[in-house]
């Protein structure tokens, strides 16, 4: 009798999972390393597991401010990790394989289809050349902008660096930034009256949040919308939407906000940068513990939503909130199918709207919770930083770095969620050969 012995495979979703755990793993040994910390000295692993998870997961929350607390060689580390977080470790190793002309079998196709969420494995690869080249075109072009404001102010070598970074932290949503020397966790609110460091950065955060899809879409079609397929339509209009509803209603709430007052340059461009920033990518020009609470509950309704699939954001994505949105009104019409530009959804594409959206808002208000209680904040402060981290935000009311052990593990947790994606996590452990063999039969249920 023959002993069969089953060989042991990671499907590409657990890959996946898998990947980032090992890539987070890593940076923290690295950070750990007394040449990582400005001090000479050893850093605790959990601070840097911490740093690690938020770096890879491009989200930006931190317990020490980057600039002060970390060398060059620790800084250098994170940009890494925030480069290999936001554009995909898969999409990095395929373009290893093929610049070393191995062969890229299906299964690792597969696998970087399903790690940038792409429709098909066919052209996945040339797609991966299309991702590294476009990156690389909008992060150098962001560097060499913002290079004009910092190289005067910082000299060349380093105003380059700091260009570089943040051209980078910019375009991947990270949200790590090296101005610590105004003062820690000071972010860029030294450049709130600054057009060209903000309209940049603006501009690098919503092309790195619309996804790469979107891109290519834009490549091939220009700017004639009605050649766009409805990934591509959805993706730039609730985009525009959620830029410019957020952008009136914050010029409303902060009008009378004393840190405005006499500047109406200041006022504006804040208004439009903390509306694009919420949606996953951490940078802030003005002080939130200064912003309304009507504002602060709009940024925690952003962050939630975050960027497109695709892209180097997290969040539930804008394709969800325009689901969601179009199953409403399909409601309210009494459709028995949801439509949107002339296009019906599938019914297996709403059931997994409603499984993440429920699945976020559970983890969003009970994690908020769970914040609360080991620290006793306050509720819109849990909220916030729970929010920031799901949404892989990283923005902060100023209490991350004074949050226990207990609620650091909640926001890598978090963070980790967010970056992977809901979805991901759901398929990863699902067994795909279990068959329902027969349908249940209907029943109606009361509803409202």
């Amino acid at each position: 009798m023959k002993n069969t012995v089953k060989k042991f495979r990671l499907s590409p979703l657990r890959t996946i999972i898998l990947g980032y755990f090992c890539i987070i793993l890593f940076g923290a040994l690295l950070l750990c390393l007394p040449i990582s910390a400005r001090s000479g000295h050893w850093t605790n692993l959990y601070d840097a597991l911490f740093t690690a998870t938020s770096a890879t997961c491009v989200t930006g929350l931190v317990v020490f401010d980057t600039y002060a607390y970390w060398s060059v060689f620790g800084q250098i580390v994170i940009l890494l990790m925030i480069q290999v977080g936001g554009i995909g470790f898969m999409t990095l190793a395929i373009s290893a394989m093929t610049l070393t002309k191995h062969k890229i079998g299906l299964r690792s196709r597969y696998t970087l289809q399903e790690s940038v969420n792409a429709s098909q494995v066919g052209g996945i690869v040339r797609m991966t050349r299309f991702i590294l080249i476009g990156t690389a075109i909008f992060e150098i072009s962001g560097a060499v902008l913002l290079a004009f404001r910092f190289c005067p102010q910082f000299g060349l070598w380093k105003g380059l660096y700091f260009a570089v970074f943040h051209s980078v932290s910019a375009f991947c949503n990270a949200g790590f930034d090296l101005m610590g020397g105004y003062g820690a966790f000071s972010s860029l609110t030294q450049y709130g009256a600054d057009p060209l460091v903000n309209l940049v950065v603006i501009a690098l955060i919503i092309v790195g949040g619309i996804g790469f899809f979107v891109w290519s879409a834009i490549s091939a079609n220009k700017f004639r919308f009605r050649r766009y397929k409805l990934h591509t339509k959805v993706v730039l209009s609730t985009t525009a939407a959620l830029i410019l509803i957020p952008f009136l209603f914050f010029l409303c709430t902060e009008r009378n906000n004393p840190n405005f007052a006499g500047q109406p340059l200041t006022y504006i461009l804040s208004c439009l940068f903390q509306t694009v920033t919420t949606r996953t990518a951490g940078f802030n020009t003005a002080d939130l513990t200064a912003l309304s609470d009507a504002t602060i509950l709009c940024m925690i309704f952003l962050m939630l939503i975050g960027g497109s699939p695709s892209s180097t954001a997290g969040g539930l994505k804008t394709t969800t909130l325009a689901m969601l949105v179009s199953s409403l009104f399909s409601v309210f019409k009494k459709r028995k199918n949801i439509t949107c530009f002339r296009r019906r959804i599938s019914d297996d594409a709403l059931l997994q709207i409603i499984s993440v959206t429920a699945l976020y808002i559970l983890l969003f208000f009970g994690c908020g919770m769970l914040l609360s209680a080991f620290d006793n904040i306050t509720v819109k402060e849990a909220l916030f930083e729970t929010a920031s981290a799901i949404g892989t935000v990283g923005l902060s009311l100023g209490v991350t770095p004074d949050l226990s052990a207990a609620s650091h593990f909640v926001l890598m947790v978090l963070m980790f969620f967010g970056r992977v994606g809901g979805l991901t996590l759901l398929l990863a452990f699902h067994d795909h050969q279990s068959v329902t063999p027969s349908k249940y039969p209907i029943e109606k249920i009361t509803i409202g």
